[in-house]
């Protein structure tokens, strides 16, 4: 995967360097000047009300949108260079949606194969070996020959957290991965994403889930009108936060 080389000091220490980051839509700014890094072994949550610009980030980190301005470092390069090789770059920092986005015409197995074969290029045999290893890791080996339309909403994520594992990542991202889901499939879910951030999997994750959020993360961004309002650890930005806005936010939650 090529991208424009910058030369920061930095790249060395950082999986993803975010600076500056803005995306509009029209005459719409959503995020307006976004700085933030990533290490190895990060667990990030960001949180905020809906309509903060907080999936608008992670779908701009992926490449699924093109932000107005600013840089996005892997590990130094620029990926925002129109030379970088974006499937690669996903093969590295995945994806995990709301909606799950699996394939229904294929079962467990082949949804968590056919990346691998696609963009990886990894054999039949070998893309089966990791699929059904990642699907016994999420504990959805049961179910491999099953289709999506035949699992409930927390297999369906659970399927599709194997999926992007099944790739590989170095970082994986999450959009507010149970909002899709009945209260009673939420618990299933993130502890599976628990068991991954013990793991020391990097990732990065848009949520409403305030006591995962506090209980798991290293680093907790509070967005607020497109801006990043306070960043810190649970316990500055749940026990100790200093910007009224983030005092407002966490106050509506306590009271639900």
């Amino acid at each position: 995967m090529k991208g424009r080389e910058t030369g920061t000091e930095t790249a060395g220490k950082y999986i993803l360097e975010i600076k500056n980051l803005e995306k509009s839509f029209g005459s719409h700014q959503v995020l307006k000047n976004i700085s933030f890094t990533v290490e190895k072994g990060d667990v990030i949550s960001v949180i905020g009300a809906s309509g903060s610009g907080k999936s608008t980030m992670l779908r701009c980190i992926n490449l699924l949108e093109t932000a107005t301005a600013g840089q996005i470092l892997y590990h130094g390069s620029d990926i925002m260079d129109k030379k970088v090789d974006v499937p690669a770059y996903r093969k590295k920092v995945g994806m995990v949606f709301q909606s799950f986005n699996l394939f229904e015409n294929m079962d467990v197995l082949q949804n968590c194969m056919v990346g691998q074969r696609k963009v990886a290029g990894k054999s039949k045999e070998e893309a089966e070996e990791k699929a059904v290893y990642y699907l016994k890791k999420v504990e959805m080996e049961a179910y491999i020959h099953a289709k999506p339309r035949q699992l409930s909403g927390g297999q369906k994520q659970r399927v599709a957290i194997a999926r992007a594992l099944a790739m590989e990542p170095e970082v994986l991202l999450f959009d507010e991965p149970t909002s899709a889901l009945d209260p009673q499939m939420v618990g299933e879910v993130l502890n599976v994403m628990e068991k991954l951030a013990e793991e020391g999997l990097t990732m990065i994750i848009v949520t409403h889930e305030m006591v995962f959020a506090k209980d798991v993360s290293k680093r907790v961004l509070f967005m607020a009108d497109g801006v990043i309002e306070e960043e810190g650890t649970p316990q500055d930005v749940f026990d100790a936060p200093k910007s009224e806005r983030t005092k407002e936010f966490l106050a509506r939650f306590r009271k639900q």
